[in-house]
């Protein structure tokens, strides 16, 4: 007999989501974590007066009470943390901003963004209806076809346009570079510049805060881990701090159970890893099946990020901060500014997360806490000394402070307390492979049309969730988690 009916790897989103949920269909789980506490990104940290949220920007897919088809109707009330949980909306999508050329904010509306287009680019109002109508096309027929829709009942609108890159769909609606630069920005959020992009994930990513608006959790990221944790253990789940797996055992090409790096062996006829695939399999040591080596072999390690946080001893309207989430560009070459993610130039490219435009508890009065990304490849890296690593950290994150101060200038009079986190960073404490963020390169060849690694893993038993083998960013990774959960279940049922 097992010790267990599942053991799940991983306490990040998708591991915590994947656990509570069997777990609450009564599967005895164990949920074993290398860290002493949950949430993987979801996760945050003190320094001084000042509690700083480590990844999460916004949260898509919340969607406002009562809204069908949300986590908070859906995913969030099948947990029952739906009450537990306090979201803080976020009213605008975001600035977008080049110096000198461009100064956008867009609402969290449809017809309000519109508006504020027409308003900042006359004669562009109807242009960016009509873009936001394949938008919601295209996101319906992608949503229908995931589901299993037969190819002849989708609109083709979908075929023609969702593989199609984003910038080819942006020069055919839209002929000023600031506008298209604003519009397609979210590309940062995905990896991918414009000219690779598919266009299918801007509209669903477009199309998740447009609907269900931006959000953020009071108490931060911490605080939806730890429900989704509680949840977990009042149904009887059992969790493993401080625990890493040395290995997932097999019988005659089966997982059985998995090695804890004490030796101690515990089994269960089903594991759910939410460790990169390279770590994944890497712990079933010589029989890892030819079929994933291959697919293995074609896959490009993903970016990863260079983070500056810092407590700033001024509110958010005395430093210039008027939306919750900034991006601020040198110039509209996106091209050059994904090239340059693999190298120490300087940065052209800031997201600015401001926490305290509405506040979700984590500085003090007076104050606000705000983080400046960049994302950034770990091989950027490679060359530098370990006696230069800190210079050569701080050194980059004056660049990124050069970048921000065409929107706040001075704001390094307001610096009360600061960490900084590289790739390298990334790379130790999520125990990625390049400190990947998002998994492998979100290409179009990384899309389920093309791989499903969620589904097939090619060794009974085994089953994969979260970026590596899907989507990256919060809501999908917490929605695959519970996804290959009730999958497996099924499974089992059958």
């Amino acid at each position: 007999m097992s010790d267990f009916d599942a053991i799940v790897i991983g306490a990040g989103n998708a591991g915590l989501t994947a656990a509570a949920t069997l777990q609450r269909a009564g599967a005895r789980t164990l949920l074993v974590e290398r860290h002493n506490v949950p949430g993987g990104c979801g996760t945050s940290f003190r320094r001084g007066r000042f509690e700083f949220e480590v990844a999460l920007h916004q949260l898509s897919g919340v969607g406002v009470e009562g809204q069908p088809v949300s986590l908070r109707e859906g995913l969030f009330q099948q947990l029952d943390i739906a009450d537990k949980l306090e979201f803080v909306q976020e009213h605008d999508l975001y600035r977008a901003v080049i110096p000198g050329q461009l100064d956008l904010t867009l609402p969290a509306d449809w017809e309000g963004a519109i508006t504020a287009i027409e308003e900042a680019f006359p004669g562009n109002g109807s242009r960016a209806r009509a873009f936001f109508d394949l938008i919601k096309a295209v996101a319906f027929w992608h949503i229908a076809a995931k589901r299993g829709m037969p190819a002849e009942e989708i609109d083709p609108a979908l075929f023609e346009h969702a593989l199609r890159p984003l910038r080819a769909v942006l020069d055919e609606y839209f002929e000023d570079e600031a506008l298209k630069c604003a519009l397609g920005i979210y590309w940062t959020y995905l990896g991918q510049p414009p000219s690779k992009l598919p266009f299918q994930d801007l509209a669903l990513t477009l199309f998740a805060y447009f609907e269900f608006k931006p959000w953020h959790v009071r108490g931060g990221s911490q605080a939806m881990s730890t429900a989704i944790l509680d949840s977990f253990l009042r149904a009887g789940g059992e969790v493993r701090f401080n625990t890493a797996v040395d290995a997932i055992l097999t019988e005659a090409g089966r997982a059985i159970g998995v090695r804890l790096e004490d030796g101690q062996e515990v089994t269960a006829p089903d594991i759910v890893s939410n460790a990169s695939l390279p770590v994944t399999y890497g712990m079933l040591g010589d029989i890892v099946p030819t079929a994933v080596r291959d697919d293995l072999a074609t896959r490009r390690i993903g970016v990863s990020g260079f983070v500056l946080h810092m407590g700033l001893d001024a509110t958010p309207a005395e430093l210039g901060f008027t939306t919750s989430t900034s991006f601020i560009n040198l110039d509209a070459d996106d091209d050059r500014t994904h090239a340059s993610w693999h190298s120490l130039e300087p940065a052209r490219g800031v997201c600015v997360s401001s926490y305290d435009v509405a506040p979700i508890g984590f500085a003090p009065s007076g104050a606000t806490h705000i983080s400046l990304m960049t994302l950034q490849y770990a091989d950027a890296w490679d060359n530098i000394a370990p006696q230069d690593y800190a210079r050569t950290k701080f050194a980059y994150a004056e660049t990124l402070l050069d970048v921000v101060e065409h929107i706040t200038p001075g704001i390094r009079d307001a610096i009360e307390e600061v960490d900084v986190a590289t790739p390298l960073t990334m790379m130790r404490y999520l125990g990625h492979p390049g400190g990947a963020i998002y998994g492998y390169d979100q290409d179009a060849a990384e899309g389920w049309l093309f791989r499903n690694s969620e589904r097939r893993t090619h060794v009974p038993g085994l089953h994969l969730a979260g970026s590596w083998a899907g989507i990256g960013g919060f809501q999908p990774t917490l929605e695959a988690g519970a996804r290959v959960a009730r999958r497996l279940l099924r499974t089992k049922a059958a």
